[in-house]
């Protein structure tokens, strides 16, 4: 079995996904997120020129910021993305040769997954973390229901429709990470519209798992 890297211990279990993001306005956004207290970001592929942003990202926040790809569909965007520097491989899917490429340059991945089926095949090639995908269709309580199945130390995440009045719900049914998207970051905002969103959500986090 190939293995990713290990999920790394986030203060919080929040990830930025920053969707549209233009590189000449990814460092300013990225230090408002990191500020506000969120140390993981996501750049989609389908963003301008996403390797750019995510090299700058990379180059001009702290290490310990983990910093990567969204929607990597192929072992080329795999590559590119260790080019740039990215730690972080996210997918909407499950798919072995993106897995087995991602494991060679020892990145963090969270592939998409939606049924028990896809989890375990997630797990079997070696996912850092689950990314349940829609997680509105899913719920809380769908995401329960094959958690209790799942190993006890598998890292589960909740992406898509999610944001931080969802939190408690989607904790108690064993989720740890959570992918905001829409709820954090529209193309056109402003760092500081971004930076008000982020500490919300960081507060959110926060007031449910009584991290201080």
């Amino acid at each position: 079995m190939t293995q990713t890297a290990p999920f790394p211990p986030l203060k919080r279990g929040l990830v930025a996904i920053l969707r549209g993001l233009k590189p000449e306005e990814a460092v300013e956004v990225g230090r408002a997120i990191y500020e506000a207290g969120i140390e993981a970001i996501e750049v989609p592929l389908n963003s301008p020129d996403p390797f750019s942003s995510i090299a700058r990202l990379v180059s001009e926040l702290p290490e310990t910021v983990l910093v990567g790809a969204g929607t990597v569909l192929t072992t080329t965007d795999v590559d590119d993305l260790a080019k740039a520097g990215g730690r972080l491989l996210v997918s909407p899917n499950i798919d072995a040769a993106v897995m087995g490429r991602a494991a060679y340059h020892n990145m963090v991945t969270m592939p998409g997954v939606f049924s028990p089926t896809e989890a375990f095949q997630a797990i079997k090639l070696g996912a850092s973390a689950l990314k349940f995908f829609p997680a509105n269709v899913l719920g809380a309580a769908g995401i329960a229901a094959m958690r209790a199945v799942l190993p006890r130390d598998a890292k589960v995440g909740a992406v898509g429709g999610v944001s931080e009045k969802d939190f408690p719900d989607y904790l108690a049914a064993g989720v740890s990470v959570f992918g905001l998207g829409s709820s954090l970051f529209k193309p056109g905002m402003r760092p500081d519209e971004v930076a008000e969103r982020a500490r919300a959500a960081v507060a959110g986090w926060d007031a449910a798992t009584g991290t201080s």
